[in-house]
């Protein structure tokens, strides 16, 4: 796992752990054109970029929550090594509930001088229309969510009705119960028409939904990625219940 630091220069650098990683923080957002990307992270460019202000963002919130390192997916994975894609999507829902903090930054929700009126946006933000997202809301403790300015809005726990509503995911899942708990076709219900850039996105980004490693293979479509998944799936709940026509709907 690569995780991001600052040097004694103040220089944002890197470390590679297999074993022993330390507390660390994450960044949940929804990317944009303009991102720090791993490139700009082994070159040393790139802080001119938008995307840099999200990287300082989640170093210095990690600092005041006491944390060294943190991990941003725009340039933690080197999406050029087949390997450390696959390996990186498979452990990615694992990485976030180990978090010992999740910050999500909602660029589409601004902080208003009237009380309260930013919840209108942040009910509408495109966050909550990803499919990455969703496991990124799930798997870690404590998500906290921070406005366009960078202002704290709250966390998991005091906005869980409104998350609630947004969702529909049940507030025991909010508060960690095991997903386990949850049916196949409940988790599916979750990931309804939340939206991928990669078609095949669709179904890797709920593998950690469901428990599921899987080999990954861009180019392959989104319904054969589907195929694999729902494959997957029935073989690991092996009730006498085949989930195709559910699957089919997603």
């Amino acid at each position: 796992m690569r995780l991001l630091h600052f040097d004694k220069f103040g220089r944002l650098t890197w470390s590679v752990f297999s074993s022993d990683i330390p507390p660390y923080a994450i960044l949940s957002h929804t990317w944009d054109v303009d991102e720090f990307n791993f490139e700009n992270l082994v070159n040393r460019t790139g802080e001119s970029k938008a995307g840099y202000r999200k990287i300082l963002f989640c170093g210095e919130q990690a600092a005041r929550d006491h944390l060294q390192y943190f991990w941003v997916d725009t340039c933690c994975i080197d999406k050029w090594n087949p390997d450390e894609l696959s390996n990186a999507i498979n452990s990615m829902f694992r990485w976030y509930q180990n978090a010992a903090k999740c910050y999500v930054f909602l660029s589409d929700v601004p902080i208003s001088t009237v009380v309260n009126e930013w919840e209108v946006s942040f009910r509408k933000s495109r966050w909550f229309t990803r499919g990455w997202t969703l496991q990124e809301l799930i798997a870690p403790a404590s998500v906290e969510f921070f406005s366009s300015q960078l202002q704290r809005l709250g966390d998991k726990q005091s906005l869980e009705q409104q998350i609630h509503e947004i969702t529909a995911i049940p507030i025991k899942a909010l508060h960690g119960h095991p997903l386990g708990n949850f049916s196949v076709v409940e988790r599916m219900a979750w990931a309804k028409s939340r939206q991928t850039t990669q078609a095949e996105d669709g179904a890797y980004c709920l593998l950690g939904i469901f428990g599921i490693s899987m080999l990954l293979d861009y180019g392959e479509g989104k319904e054969n990625a589907l195929n694999r998944l729902q494959k997957e799936v029935n073989e690991s709940f092996k009730k006498g219940t085949t989930y195709t026509s559910l699957f089919d709907k997603y």
